[in-house]
């Protein structure tokens, strides 16, 4: 699977999100061309800050090979990790991450950091961006469009 397919499928994944009042991101990982694990944002539905896409799809792919190390592995995303999700990817010791929106507000692989490309990390993961951008800033443009249009007691909670 190359990696425009592999971002329609955590697109089609991103969709799932707003369904339960969070941010449209989605995220896959790949091993060889096999999809292992795919996840959505989940902060609202568990009520828990670090349930991104990203550390629910790698959670999901280590518990599959019993093991945390995904160096053979490649993460497809929908937005640009922040901090704590290329954290959690050096720590995993991905092959290399693919996504396709940059977050210039939050981003942490070549927006506002890029921390998987610091050698003070201990180890760096090739990067590729942009791929199907326009598709997935219209996620999230019209995710936030929709809140803006809704009353304040219809919005939810922190953290959006």
């Amino acid at each position: 699977m190359d990696d425009v397919a592999a971002m329609r499928v955590a697109l089609a994944e991103a969709e799932l999100s707003p369904l339960m009042g969070d941010v449209p991101v989605g995220a896959v990982v790949l091993c060889g061309d096999e999809v292992v694990a795919q996840a959505h944002n989940e902060r609202e539905l568990r009520s828990d800050p670090t349930a991104h896409a990203e550390i629910l799809a790698i959670r999901a792919a280590t518990a599959s090979f019993g093991r945390f190390e995904l160096g053979d592995c490649v993460l497809v995303v929908t937005l640009e990790p922040c901090a704590m999700c290329a954290g959690a990817l050096l720590v995993a010791g991905l092959g290399r991450l693919v996504f396709a929106a940059f977050d210039p507000k939050a981003g942490a692989c070549g927006s506002r950091y890029n921390l998987l490309a610091d050698p003070r990390m201990g180890r760096e993961i090739a990067t590729s961006g942009g791929v199907l951008e326009q598709e997935a800033s219209g996620q999230l443009s019209a995710f936030f469009a929709s809140l803006r249009s809704r009353s304040p007691r219809d919005l939810p909670g922190p953290g959006i």
